[in-house]
């Protein structure tokens, strides 16, 4: 199996180790970034390495996108003419949406196309996925997170904060301003209870897609004073080149033998090592031909739910159900795949 990656930050270079560790691997085509990041990025995987302007001539069999986002759909569509799967993991909203919009020619093609393959969305949608299981029917999906991967992605957020957020409630699309809609939110300790508040995030995109019938669908991004009274300004630190830890909660609500129920699930780890373990694992499985469809898709749409956090479990990326209903919940029991 020979996989490129496109963009070789925080969460492509992630990926690229967690991919030489799968032993049906047996190279890694690196590009897009710095000459002496992919070359050091390359010596770096001895025996998988390789280095290339352009991976879909080096004749890969799957390729994951992890570079800024804006640059996604054009590579998707010269994909999809190859014949090759692509996993995405841009959380840019009109990116995610344009890529979705290519999911009848994706399908013609027989080509399979994951998008939004990181933290969040990413493994918030299989928690979502997997949740929805316990329920006869799902009424609404709420997501929030916080913390960020590498500097794209910290731009991404910066840029969030001040755009138009978008809800899907009673099956249609509702605009509301970033930054508002304040909402205390626990994640698992040690990130503890943070003010959420609207953005313009992909989540909603992908999880409407993957449940048609879904009311309500929302997401919050974790923000303090500063972050909300700079957002409409250009970032005036550079980013660290990797974030601190980051958190994801998903929230489900609707019924179980005709009553109202509620289920919480969370994960804690850094955001580029978590999102690189998804796209590695999504872009394999891709390639094995282990998707649920053809087309383009979130990951709840994509694959089934459990044996991917089984997996994502044993690689060290852990989520858990939250329980308790006062104060800061409790991670009381892991979630494992079945």
């Amino acid at each position: 199996m020979k996989i490129g990656i496109l963009g070789v930050g925080a969460t492509g270079a992630r990926a690229a180790r967690q991919l030489v560790d799968a032993p049906e691997v047996t190279s890694v085509v690196l590009a897009g970034g710095r000459r002496d990041r992919i070359k050091s990025l390359t010596a770096s995987l001895p025996d998988h390495g390789l280095a290339a302007a352009d991976p879909l001539d080096a004749g890969v069999d799957g390729l994951i996108l992890a570079g800024p986002s804006g640059t996604h759909g054009a590579v998707v569509r010269r994909a999809l003419e190859a014949g090759v799967p692509v996993v995405s993991t841009s959380d840019a909203p009109e990116e995610i949406e344009a890529m979705l919009s290519l999911s009848s020619e994706a399908t013609e093609r027989q080509v399979s196309v994951a998008v939004g393959a990181a933290f969040a969305p990413g493994m918030s949608c299989l928690l979502a996925a997997h949740g929805a299981q316990g329920f006869d029917e799902l009424d609404e999906i709420h997501v929030a997170r916080v913390g960020a991967g590498g500097p794209a992605c910290a731009r991404q957020h910066h840029d969030a904060l001040s755009g138009t957020a978008i809800d899907w409630r009673d099956g249609g699309w509702q605009e509301r301003r970033s930054g508002s809609g304040r909402e205390l939110v626990w994640f698992p300790d040690p990130m503890g209870a943070r003010d959420c508040y609207r953005a313009s995030l992909a989540d909603p995109f992908v999880l409407v897609d993957a449940f048609p019938g879904v009311q309500r669908v929302t997401a919050r991004l974790a923000a303090n004073r500063r972050d909300r009274m700079t957002a409409r300004f250009p970032m005036l630190r550079r980013p660290p080149a990797e974030g601190g830890p980051g958190a994801i909660r998903v929230e489900l609500r609707g019924r179980v033998d005709g009553r109202t129920a509620v289920a919480v699930f969370g994960a804690i780890d850094r955001p580029a090592v978590a999102s690189g373990a998804v796209a590695a694992l999504a872009i394999r499985r891709l390639v094995r031909g282990e998707s649920r469809r053809d087309g383009v898709g979130g990951l709840a749409a994509m694959f089934e739910p459990g044996p991917f956090l089984a997996e994502l479990s044993e690689r060290g990326v852990k989520a858990a159900v939250f329980e308790g209903s006062h104060g800061a919940p409790d991670l009381a029991e892991s979630v494992q795949g079945r």
